[in-house]
């Protein structure tokens, strides 16, 4: 997602991106002289992949009829079909298009519809330096030349890592694809054969055609009596000769001031920089013919747009000029007319949208929206905003994005293609997010990351879309506790409704993880998923492109499906990276790749629970290992017929079901009050005492719950902590519950002393009772500000716990010769994305801390523990040979108590160097500490601090 300082998360540091799987289609084309007509050898018309307009029903109704070029009548070069992120077929539309590279070729349609437009999506080559290419392409009707048409490859091909630029010698070339539009003149009917064919290769070797949208525009829309007109009562200048932003500013004020709405006749209007609106209405003669853009020609962070005002202290914290304050603006109404921009890169500082600032109890429809960075970023907090009835094409960023406690606001009816980023976002970053729908609209190709999500946010709406081929680095619905100031008020919770949508090719490749996302997946990262239902229902996911269904980066609960469809998956059903529990009634699959229909290396975390109607995608030994290679094409060439329905009572495979004896607790499902890092709930129950649950800091009360999956009787609890901790005392209390709604105090609050002498574990009896929940609730902790539980067991009348003196062996601390950072608490100053501090505690070497990038000096801080006697660190990067040599700088400091630190090992260069493994060791003077901190100041390779292995050794 576009954002003023924070964007989409960057590629792997020090990486390639994937390697070119085959060359760009069309970049290297020569020129060729070929017949100007050549009929006889062209290719029929023929069927391909489902197009999203294939589905009754659900989506937006639009304007137009869509044309695909592999299934039209040509003479080209079909390329394709391809999914693999990087070649010029894995962003058409259906993963296929139409290469034309000589005089002559063409790509023929023939219109089921009358038709006195046409919309058509092209690639062109780039040109050396990156600024893009101009050519034309012969538009004819029934063999005869209507006009030619401009295309052009300046709005295309970025490369490089995340942000994105504009230099052809970088890697990741990509967003390959562009739009143009023209009128006929005049209207043909049905039948007729309208030609895109090349008139020459002079100024471009070659043009790949995806599709065309066939359009009967009406006519202008007639002024109303008693508007303001921007021409006739401004001077507006509807050539586009002059900049006219002064002019439309003082008809909108003037709008404002009279209580009367403002006219765009026809013409196309050069804005230079934001027309800030507030209580007025703004309307045109139709996005055919009233056309704002234009940028300004040195400030090139200005461009046109119309804006609401800013909120002071809200969600755009750049900037703001007096005419811009004051927000939200209210009652806005913007409809029928286009602004088609002039963006060309991707500066996610730069205020470059089609509309944004803030808008209250606003409509926003009819409006046609290209070649801006959005389509739409709203800074709320603001209430009550819709966008209905639009198109938003060729993004550099996200189409739509509600940033910033955006509440009761929509977007429906609205077609989105070709976006840079998100097609349709909600971030409730700081500030909750409450209310939002995106309902009834079609998106197709989005280029990065999602068709449909919400970053948290309150009782959301995501129902009745159809969307169709997401790109790379994301899929198609996803609902994720994800991104800066996501967390606690701002977290997903209420009901989050995903009802009715079609999914077709979504999922792809993420090229910083090196795996699939699936297409519907839940992420949560910042926090666990918990308290919120998440319910998915009537769903279709078609020819998914990786997993249909993905869960990664921590805990999830209160997921359900139902009614939902999944035919075709090119790895799995199920793809489980994370704990969750998740409930399947009415789920059925087929057409998956892989003969194992689940992926999961998480065993019991995940916890399935089954009704009726279940197919094809469950399995009692799920497959964990290596990431198989894609198998697409297996999903369905024609429409589903219906939505999924309930099918008879039938008998469910076997669900997860509560254990019997021992440990009532283990594997089941937890939930807490909150989380710190990774020390997630799960770990209470995964029968390791290295792993720990640790809950936010400095924040008591908190609480830890287990549900038992029946009511049983229950006599003991035994908590456990890290055999190595020091000693302390942590106040709880036990509470008990037979439905999870109700609870009573099982046990009263008291103080409890973890020592590690007797192996850091306490005993509490339980009246005699049967119960399903039990709860700890924390009020405080002698050794951490905070709730921390390695293991919490459960037993019952007749039960033995294991003995309480002699724990299991555990890797935290480890012997005072190995590692004595493995496993301990971890924190930093940041960290980008996924790349979280405890990654470089947890002896993978190839997962990986990395900092915010760009904002030296960053730091790394490991908590022993225990003051110990310490006088080596080694430092670790993943060893793979991607990773090109770098020199890190960086200081090492020590503490006792975590306030106060002195420097261990001034600043200096480090070398990481694949050849001899990555690997860095520094040396210091032995030297009592607990907390171990490095402090990061430079990097030659990437814009950030980076280790994947942080490890302290003793003197």
């Amino acid at each position: 997602m576009a954002h003023h300082t924070i964007g989409t998360p960057a590629p792997p540091p020090g990486r390639s991106a994937r390697s070119l799987l085959a060359a760009i289609v069309g970049t290297t084309l020569v020129a060729a002289c070929v017949s100007a007509v050549a009929v006889s050898t062209a290719t029929p018309a023929q069927a391909a992949g489902l197009s999203p307009f294939d589905i009754a029903g659900r989506g937006a109704t639009v304007p137009f009829v869509e044309h695909e070029a592999e299934r039209a009548s040509h003479n080209g070069t079909k390329i394709g079909p391809t999914r693999y992120y990087g070649q010029l077929p894995s962003e058409a539309s259906g993963r296929e298009a139409v290469t034309l590279d000589g005089v002559g070729e063409y790509v023929e349609f023939t219109l089921t519809a009358p038709a006195n437009a046409v919309t058509f999506r092209y690639s062109l080559p780039d040109n050396a330096a990156g600024t893009g290419r101009d050519a034309s392409l012969d538009l004819r009707a029934n063999g005869s030349l209507v006009k030619a048409v401009p295309v052009t490859s300046r709005y295309g091909w970025f490369y490089g890592g995340y942000p994105f630029n504009n230099n052809p010698g970088d890697t990741n070339p990509h967003h390959f694809y562009d739009e143009t539009r023209a009128m006929f003149g005049t209207t043909y009917p049905t039948g007729t054969k309208i030609r895109l064919q090349v008139s020459s290769t002079a100024q471009s070797p070659s043009f790949t055609v995806d599709l065309a949208d066939f359009e009967l525009v009406g006519a202008q829309l007639t002024k109303p009596a008693g508007v303001l007109d921007v021409v006739t009562d401004f001077g507006a200048d509807p050539s586009g000769a002059t900049d006219s932003t002064a002019k439309f500013q003082a008809a909108v004020d003037a709008g404002k001031a009279q209580g009367r709405a403002v006219w765009i006749p026809a013409g196309t209007f050069t804005l230079w920089d934001h027309v800030v609106v507030d209580g007025v209405t703004l309307r045109g003669a139709g996005p055919w013919y009233s056309v704002l853009g234009g940028r300004h020609p040195t400030d090139r962070k200005r461009a046109a747009g119309i804006y609401g005002k800013y909120v002071p202290g809200g969600g755009y914290s750049g900037g703001i000029r007096p005419h811009e304050a004051g927000g939200p603006s209210r009652n806005v109404t913007l409809r029928d007319f286009a602004i088609i921009g002039d963006i060309r890169e991707r500066v996610d500082e730069d205020q470059v949208n089609a509309i944004g600032g803030a808008m209250s109890n606003s409509v926003v429809d009819n409006v046609w929206m290209q070649h801006t960075k959005v389509g739409a970023w709203m800074d709320g907090p603001m209430d009550n905003f819709t966008i209905r009835n639009s198109r938003i094409l060729d993004q550099t960023a996200d189409g739509v994005n509600f940033h910033w406690g955006v509440t009761n606001s929509t977007v429906t009816n609205t077609f989105v293609r070709n976006t840079g980023d998100d097609a349709l976002a909600m971030w409730a970053q700081n500030v909750p997010n409450v209310g939002n729908s995106f309902t009834h609209n079609t998106i197709g190709v989005t280029v990065l990351a999602n068709h449909l999500v919400t970053y948290g946010g309150r009782d959301i709406t995501i129902a009745d879309n159809v969307t169709a081929d997401s790109v790379t680095n994301g899929g198609g619905i996803h609902v994720a506790n994800r991104y800066p100031g996501v967390q606690g008020p701002t977290a997903v919770a209420g009901t989050i409704t995903v009802a009715r949508n079609t999914l077709i090719r979504n999922g792809n490749s993420d090229y910083n993880w090196n795996f699939g996302v699936g297409a519907i997946w839940f992420s949560a990262l910042n926090e666990p998923i918990q308290g919120a239902s998440i319910r998915v229902t009537d769903t279709d996911i078609l020819d998914s492109s990786y997993a249909a269904l993905h869960w990664i980066e921590g805990q999830t609960s209160g997921i359900s499906f139902s009614n939902v469809r999944i035919d075709g998956a090119g790895t799995y059903a199920l793809q489980v990276q994370a704990p969750s529990q998740v409930s399947f009634t009415n789920v059925r699959a087929t057409g998956i790749a892989q003969s194992n229909p689940m992926h999961n290396c998480v065993g019991s975390g995940f916890q399935i629970s089954q009704g009726a109607g279940n197919s094809g995608w469950y399995t009692a030994t799920p497959y964990c290992g290596p990431w198989p290679t894609p198998q697409w094409g297996n999903g369905p060439t024609s429409p589903p017929t219906g939505t999924p329905t309930t099918p008879p009572p039938t008998t469910p495979p076997p669900t997860t079901p509560p254990p019997t004896g021992g440990n009532l607790a283990q594997g089941r499902p937890v939930t807490a009050s909150s989380v710190s890092q990774n020390y997630v709930a799960s770990n209470a129950v995964d029968g390791n005492a290295g792993s720990y649950w640790e809950s936010a800091n400095g924040a008591f009360p908190q609480t830890l719950t287990v549900d038992l999956g029946a009511a049983v009787n229950t006599d003991r609890i035994v908590l456990k902590l890290p055999a190595g901790w020091e000693p302390r005392t942590q106040t709880l209390s036990v509470a008990g519950s037979t439905d999870g709604a109700a609870y009573s105090t099982v046990v009263g609050s008291a103080g409890y002393t973890f020592n590690p002498a007797t192996g850091n574990t306490v005993s509490i009896t339980l009246p005699a009772g049967s119960r399903r929940f039990l709860r700890l609730s924390f009020a405080g902790n002698t050794g951490w500000p905070a709730g921390q539980v390695a293991e919490f067991e459960v037993y019952g009348g007749g039960t033995t716990p294991p003995p309480t003196t002699t724990p299991p062996p555990t890797t935290t601390p480890p012997p005072p010769s190995g590692n004595l950072a493995l496993g301990r608490p971890v924190t930093e100053t940041s960290h980008a994305d996924v790349y979280g501090a405890g990654n470089a505690v947890d002896g993978n070497p190839a997962t990986y801390w990395e900092s915010a990038n760009n904002a030296f000096p960053q730091s790394l801080t490991v908590d022993l523990g225990a003051a110990r006697s310490v006088s080596r660190v080694v430092l670790r990067l993943p060893p793979a040979t991607a990773w090109q040599t770098r020199t890190q700088t960086l200081a090492v400091l020590g503490s006792t108590d975590g306030a106060t630190f002195t420097t261990l090992k001034p600043s200096a260069g480090y070398t990481f160097n694949p050849a001899t493994g990555n690997t860095v060791t520094i040396t210091f003077p032995a030297t009592t500490q607990r907390h171990l901190r490095l402090t990061f100041t430079g990097n030659t390779a990437w814009p950030a601090g980076q280790v994947s292995e942080f490890e302290v050794h003793a003197a």
